[in-house]
């Protein structure tokens, strides 16, 4: 064979192994012929019905942050968030500061912004103070909502709500009314003097007493235990020893309660100062069957955070904005809608529910 047949043999069998090449469904020409069908195009189409996981099969992140640490309601609260969110295949981060105040809350703010979750839950320990965080995270595309204690309508796309606050307000004020054979003094013992849900309950509890039927009821001081244990105490004690006449305190705090029951319990006051408010039925079942709390009432935490976990799913899958009128299924909850909250919008829980000494009993093992 000459050198011209030689290199025609070689360029024949080039050109075959090109065809073979260029017959193959090689990776490169794969990938570049289904870029509208890529897997990560086909994952977005699957999110809309599982959006607990992106499109790369990682679970997507929720988290919580609670006011304080140590406080058995918030505990109640974040567990069932938790479940909620691992019931749709998320990951769930629990959070809470040492201290109930928004500087420590802001600074976990920031790091959930830094791990790019995609949605933050909040119970705020000041309405205003956390906007320009919460505003960093919402511009960052991560869902904000609050919960249990709103932060102000331009720091949120939706609030969760135990209840509706002028039912708990006018209830609580019914209620010790009633305890005190509707004539005397009585005092508040609230959480810290920022919490949304305690000022708008107060303010509830104030629009009541203006009935002329309350005319002998006199409200003589709010007091504030920033929900701690040993604070509580002592503004209970406070308040006994400047008002020596006091007739009944209304505590609508869980820690503050059960903080005004013991002072009561020790200072052998059962019956002279009558005590209701909002309380866990597991710290309040003593002081309740005692008879230094005739009643009080609450609703159930651990549906707070879960409808708050089923609210962030929505919020992340799209099914909801946070608009009046949105609707969607809250898990064992069932159908829940978004409705005005002022200059926002809110999703409410319930209303709440009365515990005394005929049904403490059975609820106080529950939570």
């Amino acid at each position: 064979m000459g050198l011209y047949g030689l290199i025609a043999v070689l360029m024949l069998t080039l050109l075959a192994a090109c065809g073979k090449s260029n017959s193959d469904s090689s990776p490169s020409a794969s990938q570049g012929a289904s870029a509208s069908v890529s897997p990560s195009a086909s994952s977005g189409g699957d999110e809309s019905a599982s959006p607990s996981a992106d499109a790369g099969g990682a679970k997507k992140k929720f988290a919580i942050i609670f006011k304080n640490t140590g406080n058995p309601y918030g505990e109640k609260m974040m567990d069932g968030y938790k479940k909620a969110i691992e019931e749709l295949g998320g990951e769930a981060i629990l959070k809470a500061p040492d201290q109930p105040t928004a500087e420590a809350q802001i600074q976990m703010i920031e790091e959930l912004i830094s791990q790019k979750v995609d949605s933050i839950a909040i119970a705020a320990n000041d309405p205003d103070a956390l906007q320009p965080a919460l505003e960093k995270a919402m511009n960052a595309g991560i869902k904000v909502l609050s919960l249990d204690s709103a932060v102000n309508a331009a720091s949120r796309l939706v609030h969760v709500n135990q209840a509706d606050p002028e039912r708990i307000g006018r209830t609580l004020i019914q209620g010790v009314s009633e305890m005190i054979g509707g004539e005397g003094e009585i005092a508040i013992l609230s959480a810290t003097s920022q919490a949304t849900n305690q000022n708008t309950w107060i303010e509830w509890m104030k629009k009541e007493l203006e009935d002329p039927k309350y005319a002998k009821i006199k409200l003589v001081k709010v007091a504030y235990g920033d929900d701690l244990r040993d604070k509580s105490v002592s503004e209970t004690e406070a308040l006994l020893k400047s008002y020596p006449n006091l007739k009944g305190i209304i505590a609508p705090t869980t820690v503050g309660i059960a903080a005004a029951g013991k002072v009561l319990t020790d200072k052998g006051l059962k019956g002279k100062v009558q005590l209701t408010g909002l309380g866990l039925p597991s710290e309040m079942a003593e002081y309740i069957e005692s008879g230094v709390c005739q009643w009080m009432y609450l609703w159930n935490p651990i549906d707070v955070g879960y409808l708050a976990g089923q609210t962030a799913d929505s919020l992340v899958k799209g099914t909801i904005t946070g608009k009046v009128g949105d609707k969607f299924t809250a898990g064992t909850l069932g159908e829940k809608e978004v409705v005005q909250d002022g200059d926002g919008t809110q999703i409410m829980l319930g209303d709440p529910f009365k515990f005394d000494a005929s049904n403490i009993g059975e609820w106080k093992s529950v939570y």
